[in-house]
């Protein structure tokens, strides 16, 4: 809240984008509830900042964080369970994963850092951001005064766009430290960077704040430690504050859920501020694909995962789209093992078109199929 107060107070272009999106989700809802039609893979990059080398997180912090982020948001966590029965079938699955596009790593002179989004900037002693239109940015660092994290809601700047997470809130295993340790700072985090607000509304400790979001009780400020169900404010009786809700401040081990409301709001911020990641596709051309001429029909090539197993053929050739927007050629090696070659630069849209830019042109495909097994593309230039 003190990032998006400062945006509001500093930057007129904030207030209005954020008027927009709040106009285009409450029109989204005047029909019923906005839901995925298919579910959404977010490419995550994740650049960790340290300061003493304990907090150079590992390559399997990173990975458990991940591993929550799915779980989380798809709602296949295990403790689910443990949400009060009169909640129980309020359990919502988003719809949203998230796979690891990269990860960066800057060794920095800061101790640490605030919400002043220095992090995200490497001439302030951060990382740099990667297009934040096709990937969340991610930052994993030293922070001060007793932060866990922070994110910038949809309709901020391009240049501090994401989510920041202390080193030892970060994933379940490594610097992890409880009662942190369990990954929820980014699953919370990254609930707002999907334009969900706190629980309670942000009113302090009044009962006149709103999330915006109906089916999660009005509740007189926020949660800490792990609560006793049920806890009471704001007249919620019989059952009290969801306190388990992950917009909420209890403890990683005491929050297990969304809401149907929640899914919504965040279903709405994917059609509307970040329809980028569900139209273009980007997460799943991130990877080495292989053309399989024999599936090929109508002009459009077929290529399929080149990490799969594919029926023996010769002269396959290919193509690796790569997390930091480049692309390199494959052309089939010795033992029909696709091989890689020049590239260059590649991206897409909000139409499902792709474009390669190489030292020989420009060309420019329809994306007709994406999903984990297949890639079809209709050439529409030479």
């Amino acid at each position: 809240m003190p990032v998006h107060r400062r945006l509001l107070d500093s930057d007129p272009a904030y207030a209005l984008a954020r008027d927009a999106i709040e106009n285009q989700t409450f029109d989204m809802g005047l029909d019923g509830p906005p839901r995925l039609e298919t579910v959404v893979t977010i490419p995550v990059v994740v650049h960790v900042v340290w300061n003493q080398p304990a907090q150079n997180v590992s390559d399997e912090q990173i990975a458990s964080q991940i591993d929550v982020l799915d779980q989380d948001f798809r709602a296949t966590n295990t403790d689910a369970g443990s949400v009060p029965s009169v909640w129980s079938g309020m359990v919502a699955d988003a719809r949203v994963t998230f796979t690891l596009a990269d990860v960066t790593r800057t060794q920095t002179a800061v101790a640490g850092f605030s919400t002043d989004d220095a992090v995200k900037s490497a001439a302030r002693g951060g990382a740099d951001p990667w297009a934040a239109d096709r990937y969340l940015n991610l930052w994993v660092c030293p922070l001060s005064g007793g932060l866990l994290g922070y994110a910038q809601f949809p309709g901020g700047p391009a240049e501090t766009d994401g989510v920041v997470v202390l080193h030892t809130g970060f994933g379940t295993s490594g610097t992890a430290a409880a009662p942190f340790d369990r990954g929820r700072t980014a699953t919370h985090e990254v609930g707002h960077w999907l334009n969900l607000r706190h629980i309670w509304g942000d009113d302090g400790d009044g009962c006149g704040g709103d999330d915006l979001v109906t089916d999660t009780p009005n509740q007189g400020g926020p949660n800490y430690g792990r609560p006793t169900w049920p806890k009471l404010s704001c007249d919620n009786a019989p059952n009290g504050d969801m306190f388990m809700n992950y917009m909420d401040y209890t403890d990683d081990a005491a929050m297990f859920m969304f809401t149907p409301g929640q899914a919504a709001r965040m279903a709405a911020c994917l059609a509307g501020p970040r329809s980028g990641f569900v139209s273009t596709g980007a997460s799943g051309l991130v990877r080495r694909w292989v053309h399989v001429r024999e599936e090929d029909s109508d002009g459009i090539e077929v290529y399929r995962p080149a990490d799969r197993p594919l029926p023996p053929a010769r002269g396959r050739d290919g193509i690796e789209f790569r997390p930091d927007g480049t692309f390199v050629d494959l052309s089939a090696g010795p033992v029909d093992a696709p091989v890689g070659g020049a590239g260059g630069q590649w991206k897409t849209d909000s139409g499902g078109r792709l474009e390669l830019v190489g030292p020989e042109g420009s060309s420019g495909y329809d994306i007709v199929a994406l999903d984990d097994d297949v890639l079809r593309i209709r050439p529409t230039t030479p």
